[in-house]
């Protein structure tokens, strides 16, 4: 394409601290490492992505394995089904003291936190890392997180986004409790730091108290940035309201096109600049030398996954054990509604088949659930061309990159595809910066800048 954008493309990682990717079968692939569990695995995987020049890397979660099939967890650590779930934010340290430059980002739960708790992690994080932080904001959708975390059922679909939406006005609120300058250091006159800049929060509302003063200070890059993924009408409107990095997944550009600009509508509306949101479309590169290679690669990766994978991981999303039911079974429609999960999956399955009531099968195939669905698969050239006419087509502004397996796909992704894009003038040579902000363009966020 010669036409060419006064923008840069973005690149995320999408990490998980587990034994596989998002995909189950990533463990068994013969190039996967193993060594999932050290220091020494994330690190070289930290230093890997900054010699990429990526963005940030940033690691989903989950607070519970996938246990809902057969209401059984055998399944799950037999198969390694993302039965290894470590804590992200420990292992971010490790990936942060062996870097300088790459982003760090980490998912924790409006639902199961406490806002003062979330503020203060994250605002460390970001001033361990010089600015560098960011957090992955979701509500938490399954059923077995909510009994780990001692409750008796998932939170409704729209009370999650209302409790969440509060939970972001105390975080913000005493991320602004320091002023930038607030700090003084004079130690010959006993200042330590101004008391007029200094601020205490006294918030009271329906779901949350907290007083402050906050004890953490501002960073470089101010407070860490918001990563959102909400799908639904509601987590959109969420989304559009609080994300500055959003994480979609967008399968077709006709698909993305009306869409990136339905969020970039929204982020107008509540009164925010759309510059200042960021929206990442998720794929999983299968990249080789040549097109020749990469069609071979997903033919071997594709020997990897089975049934049970994709079984476990719709009764997670859901909170529905699909062992319940016959391949060819419909769900009834009170089935249905009492899916509970992910709702944009459930109405995937129906969008796709066009059937109101699918069968287990149709929920296999429409949401490819567990499998390697839809790759970009291709040498540089056939890769780097579709983001490009994903980025220029404004689809989106960058891309998170889904591993089929670590720290291979990334490898490959590195010295393939990222030379292409430099190349035709996509993509950075250099970092720009020393902050998370500074990569991504963002504006330094003023105290009370979030309240639109």
């Amino acid at each position: 394409m010669s036409r060419k954008p006064d923008r840069q493309i973005a690149l995320v990682a999408f990490l998980q601290a587990q034994n596989c990717s998002t995909l189950p079968a990533a463990w068994r692939h013969p190039d996967a490492r193993l060594d999932f569990m050290s220091a020494d695995y994330y690190r070289d995987l930290a230093r890997l992505l900054e010699h990429g020049k990526f963005d940030i890397g940033f690691f989903d979660d989950r607070l519970a394995m996938p246990d809902m099939f057969g209401k059984d967890h055998a399944h799950t650590v037999e198969h390694g089904i993302r039965c290894v779930k470590m804590d992200p934010i420990v292992t971010l340290m490790a990936m942060g003291m062996a870097t300088e430059r790459l982003g760090l980002g980490a998912t924790c739960s409006t639902t199961y936190y406490d806002p003062f708790h979330v503020a203060r992690m994250f605002s460390t994080l970001d001033l361990m890392s010089s600015g560098r932080a960011a957090w992955n904001v979701v509500t938490s959708v399954n059923e077995n997180e909510a009994l780990n975390m001692g409750r008796d059922g998932v939170t409704e679909h729209d009370l999650r986004y209302d409790r969440a939406d509060e939970f972001m006005e105390v975080v913000h609120g005493h991320w602004d409790a320091w002023d930038d300058d607030a700090l003084v250091l004079d130690q010959d006159n006993n200042v330590f730091a101004d008391p007029d800049k200094v601020h205490r929060l006294d918030h009271e509302g329906p779901f949350f108290k907290s007083r402050g003063p906050f004890t953490v200070p501002r960073s470089a890059q101010g407070h860490p940035v918001v990563i959102q993924a909400g799908q639904s009408g509601r987590g959109r409107r969420f989304a559009a309201r609080w994300g500055e990095l959003i994480f979609v997944a967008y399968p077709t550009l006709e698909a993305a096109k009306p869409a990136y600009k339905a969020l970039k509508d929204d982020c107008a509306a509540h009164g925010r600049d759309p510059d200042g949101m960021k929206i990442a479309s998720l794929f999983y590169p299968m990249v080789g030398e040549s097109l020749m290679e990469a069609e071979d690669k997903r033919a071997l990766y594709d020997t990897l996954p089975n049934e049970t994978d994709q079984l476990s991981l719709l009764s997670e999303a859901l909170n529905y054990d699909f062992a319940r039911k016959g391949m060819d079974e419909p769900f009834s429609d009170e089935e249905m509604e009492g899916l509970t999960g992910m709702q944009s999956m459930r109405d995937r399955a129906v969008q796709v088949t066009g059937n109101p009531n699918p069968t287990v099968r149709d929920f296999m195939t429409a949401t490819g659930r567990g499998l390697l669905k839809d790759p970009w698969v291709g040498g540089p050239k056939e890769v780097a061309d579709k983001m490009e006419e994903f980025f220029v087509e404004r689809g989106s502004d960058g891309f998170v990159i889904g591993a089929t397996h670590f720290h291979g796909s990334f490898e490959d992704l590195i010295r393939h595809v990222v030379p292409e894009l430099q190349k035709r003038g996509l993509y950075r040579k250099d970092y720009t910066g020393p902050t998370l902000r500074d990569h991504l363009g963002l504006d330094h966020p003023q105290p009370g800048g979030w309240r639109h």
